[in-house]
């Protein structure tokens, strides 16, 4: 799975209150709604510049906060194809995972607001294509990549019957 596209870049402690704003908490079921509000409050303009397959990408403890899958989701909607961290809040990674968003832990210092990326999500590989660096991420376990594969973890256990670990 080769994921291509813009990074957007955010700081460290990006918490679920900062991906969505607790004032929507109302829109919490109209998710495609409450989307046009991922990360207002850390970028006011992310959504109006969010591309198809972009990238949120951040410092340190990705995701703290509650344990609102809303937050994961909401990135999902909004269109970016993964996020990558230098480390993410234990809840939310795993939100990530089971809402099919590719959650990666690489070096992001190397990675500017803009830089073009080229992810190997499989391989555990970010191509900055801008820089030409290449970094190493934190390989993804096999029953994680399966579920991203297929697009969630309500889809996973639809297309498999159940769990598939490998």
């Amino acid at each position: 799975m080769i994921l291509k596209g813009k990074a957007h870049k955010f700081g460290d402690d990006i918490s679920t209150d900062l991906i969505t704003p607790g004032r929507y908490f109302h829109l919490r079921t109209n998710l495609p709604e409450l989307a046009k509000h991922t990360l207002e409050d850390a970028d006011p303009d992310f959504v109006k510049n969010m591309r198809p397959g972009d990238f949120v990408v951040a410092g340190g403890n990705f995701g703290l906060g509650s344990s609102r899958e809303h937050a994961a989701i909401v990135i999902k909607l909004s269109g970016a194809g993964a996020v990558l961290a230098k480390s993410f809040a234990r809840i939310f990674f795993r939100n990530a995972i089971n809402q099919g968003v590719p959650a990666i832990i690489c070096d992001t210092d190397l990675i500017a607001a803009g830089d073009e990326l080229e992810v190997d999500v499989e391989k555990g590989e970010v191509k900055n294509v801008t820089t030409g660096v290449v970094i190493p991420a934190k390989p993804l376990p096999r029953a994680m990549l399966n579920i991203l594969q297929d697009g969630g973890l309500v889809e996973h256990f639809q297309k498999n019957k159940g769990f598939r670990l490998d």
